[in-house]
């Protein structure tokens, strides 16, 4: 059995194949893997059963179910799978301390602004790298990120928000 959150040093072909399928399954909101997000908490795996929990980025978010049905479809073609299940943990909040910095790259690249740690800092536009920013709405286009706009270059952007507090 190996429970973990990236890959052991001596990895059976099966751990290789299933955290390969992971990190292709994109976030249907966004341009990135879900691995680069950091969704997945853990993997399970034992006797041909992959058990995998993922922290979401925001409690309700539509996303989950389009989520976990992309994740079990895809774990289910791995030759060796017998079953997969996917389970969402609330026992720890996702926090963009969770993404990494190839996903930081992408998703700035696509014009959404990631803060370092929540919204410690002011918002950064991923255009022009300027600070001279407002919010436009709160209300992005998910409930995980709002709109700005940039009054530099002036393009709007999206942020994300931090998670709710449990």
């Amino acid at each position: 059995m190996v429970t973990t959150t990236s890959l052991p040093p001596h990895a059976t072909a099966l751990e290789e194949a299933v955290w390969d399928v992971l990190r292709t399954i994109q976030d249907p909101e966004l341009p990135i893997a879900i691995t680069d997000l950091g969704l997945v908490r853990d993997v399970t795996i034992a006797a041909g059963r992959v058990a995998v929990r993922l922290v979401p980025t925001w409690t309700g978010c539509p996303a989950l179910v389009v989520i976990g049905d992309r994740v079990r479809d895809a774990l289910q073609a791995v030759p060796g799978v017998k079953h997969a299940s996917v389970e969402y943990t609330y026992d720890e909040p996702w926090t963009v301390a969770r993404m990494t910095l190839e996903g930081r790259a992408r998703l700035q690249s696509h014009g959404v602004s990631v803060p370092q740690c929540r919204f410690a800092e002011p918002p950064v536009c991923p255009y022009c790298g300027s600070h001279d920013v407002t919010v436009d709405s709160l209300f992005g286009p998910t409930l995980c990120r709002a709109t700005y706009l940039c009054r530099s270059c002036r393009n709007p952007f999206e942020r994300f928000k931090p998670p709710a507090e449990p």
